[in-house]
């Protein structure tokens, strides 16, 4: 009798091992996708703003170079739109108009969106995201009707401002006929429109603060005003350097306000009493087709202010807070 053997399955066969050279290319396949994918990601935004954004700025740069006409010849005048600018009284009258509504509305609407984040962090308040809404409500009304509210706040004979100055004995005031009254008048409107924008950014700032801090701070004995001094202001300052810096690139770049407080006139008022320098550039380079050059010089220089007032605020808001 004899016995059957047994065997053992036959044991599947290894698989080929990877050749040296496309297992070095799979390798830097791999590391080109790392190092690419995030750049390709965000490539749509350079697309676009090369389009819309880089490109135009180089095309106005080019066009203040030159006695730019839209209907006419295009000759090459250097420097000269850029030295007119100097002896013009209306950019310099739009220049002041601009930082003198700037100022009004910039520093008030900052110091309030600061007060009314500090009151919505409140833990005691009831009803907060109600409040939260309600804040921000004025930024999403139309400018229309914000120009046709505050036109008739302002109304020179039968307007609320002008009724409630006169009960304390002041004559009616027209509004829209000087600087200091038109420039006031165009304020409280960009304060009323972008408070409570500010104040939502800076109250999301307020709630990244970790808690800790103020617990540490409270059981050393420091009270709600040396908390707001040592915790909040520092520990606020890259959300307040954020707000400073787009508020004043909005305030210098101010249009729309201006132009319906004036229901569309261009040049701000009889006297240019509040035309500022956007004003200006449009009135050059869009309505005037022969002087496109030259507001295309003001649209630069427009620029270069800009720059240098944000990186101020910037450089004394980030020193203050420190």
């Amino acid at each position: 009798m004899s016995l059957s053997a047994t065997t053992a399955p036959p044991s599947p066969s290894a698989p080929p091992p990877t050749p040296p050279r496309r297992r070095s290319r799979a390798i830097t396949l791999n590391r080109l996708d790392l190092k690419l994918s995030p750049y390709l990601y965000i490539a749509p935004f350079f697309v676009v703003f090369g389009i819309f954004g880089f490109y135009p700025m180089l095309r106005t740069a080019w066009m203040s170079l030159h006695d730019w006409d839209l209907i006419g010849d295009h000759s090459f005048i250097g420097f000269d739109n850029y030295t007119r600018l100097f002896t013009d009284e209306y950019f310099w009258n739009a220049t002041i108009n601009t930082f003198g509504i700037f100022i009004l509305s910039t520093i008030p609407q900052l110091l309030l969106a600061l007060f009314l984040a500090t009151m919505l962090n409140r833990t005691f308040l009831r009803a907060r995201t109600l409040f939260r809404m309600a804040i921000f409500m004025p930024n999403v009304v139309s400018v229309a009707a914000v120009a046709i509210v505050f036109g008739m706040l302002f109304q020179r004979d039968f307007g609320l401002i002008n009724w409630i100055l006169s009960l304390v004995g002041v004559d009616a005031i027209d509004w829209d006929a000087q600087k200091w009254s038109s420039w006031t008048a165009i304020a409280s409107m960009v304060n009323w429109r972008w408070t409570g924008y500010n104040t939502l950014i800076l109250l999301a700032g307020m709630q990244a603060i970790p808690k800790d801090l103020y617990e540490a701070a409270a059981i050393d004995g420091a009270n709600q005003w040396k908390q707001f001094w040592r915790i909040t202001l520092p520990m606020l300052t890259p959300t307040f350097v954020f707000v400073v810096t787009l508020s004043t690139i909005g305030g210098l770049q101010l249009f729309t306000e201006p132009l319906v407080f004036g229901n569309g006139n261009i040049i701000g008022g009889d006297q240019r009493e509040f035309q500022t320098l956007a004003m200006y550039m449009y009135e050059l380079g869009i309505e005037n087709l022969s002087t496109a050059g030259y507001g295309a010089a003001v649209a630069w220089a427009m620029f270069v202010m800009i720059a240098l007032v944000s990186l101020v605020n910037f450089l004394l808001v980030r020193r203050s807070v420190k």
